[in-house]
């Protein structure tokens, strides 16, 4: 059972490097960066985040496949796994398809796409030359000079049922969304088959009293979710509340829990988290 920790996307990119040296002196597994329309690049952030730690796994969650061509994509991630081998894990995903439409990047067929630039993208890492004359991706001949010795994981960003069975044929892992509980844990694992599929989980974090800021976050995963906010899971409320809803989640199949925390100030909350968790 792994724990991480999210660097959200509403915090100072420069505040990055402290974040992440600070997590790396700590009891946590993985730093988790994301890459989100009008936000930051996920890539320069996990490269940043990479090269000012030392024993932290920095997950990318997630690059949207259609802003991504996957050759440039395996690049970006061969160059990091290659400098920093052992130590990156990247999630690919559809894209939000509102902000795939604002850019001029809206797929006809999401399901193909992803499934297409996982599978070259993989490919592509384990130094293959690859031909690919698929329904979203054309590739032709295509090899990495540079191939990494440790090729890293590629997990699915996804959350639907068609989507889920594509994680499980092509990708290394699956990461779900915050807000989910346990039935969509179970729902994940059967769908991608299990075994040595890592399931991800992302959740919120907020210890604190404030039910104002709780609602918000229950109703911002229950849009998105499509769900009641009364059925979106968080961490949230005391310490010892939060960790006991992280270890169910733990309990519930997840292999890795990246927790979100919410605020301004997010790693004194961690620290009481990991203080509860010990």
């Amino acid at each position: 059972m792994r724990l991480g920790v999210m660097f959200d996307r509403d915090l100072p990119p420069e505040s990055l490097i402290p974040f992440c040296r600070h997590l790396d002196a700590a009891e946590v597994d993985d730093v988790w960066v994301v890459e989100d329309l009008g936000w930051t690049g996920a890539i320069s952030s996990a490269a940043t985040a990479l090269a000012v730690t030392e024993r932290l796994r920095v997950g990318i969650g997630i690059t949207p496949a259609p802003l991504r061509n996957p050759a440039l994509l395996a690049m970006e991630l061969g160059n990091l796994a290659r400098l920093h081998p052992g130590r990156l894990a990247a999630g690919i995903g559809h894209g939000v398809q509102d902000w795939m439409r604002q850019v001029g990047a809206l797929a006809p067929s999401p399901l193909a796409l992803l499934e297409e630039t996982i599978t070259a993208v993989r490919d592509l890492l384990r130094g293959e030359t690859v031909t690919l004359a698929g329904k979203a991706v054309q590739l032709d001949g295509v090899r990495l000079v540079h191939p990494p010795a440790v090729v890293p994981p590629l997990l699915a960003g996804v959350l639907r049922p068609r989507s889920l069975e594509l994680s499980g044929r092509v990708a290394q892992g699956t990461i779900l969304p915050e807000g989910v509980g346990s039935g969509k844990i179970e729902e994940a694992l059967t769908l991608t088959g299990g075994g040595d599929h890592e399931l991800v989980v992302f959740v919120n974090l907020y210890l604190g009293d404030d039910a104002a800021t709780v609602t918000a976050l229950a109703e911002g995963s229950a849009e998105f979710l499509k769900i009641a906010p009364d059925e979106v899971v968080m961490a949230v409320g005391s310490a010892e509340e939060a960790a006991d809803q992280i270890r169910s989640l733990w309990e519930a199949g997840a292999r890795t829990v990246v927790v979100r925390p919410f605020g301004p100030d997010p790693l004194p909350q961690v620290d009481l988290l990991l203080t509860e968790l010990r």
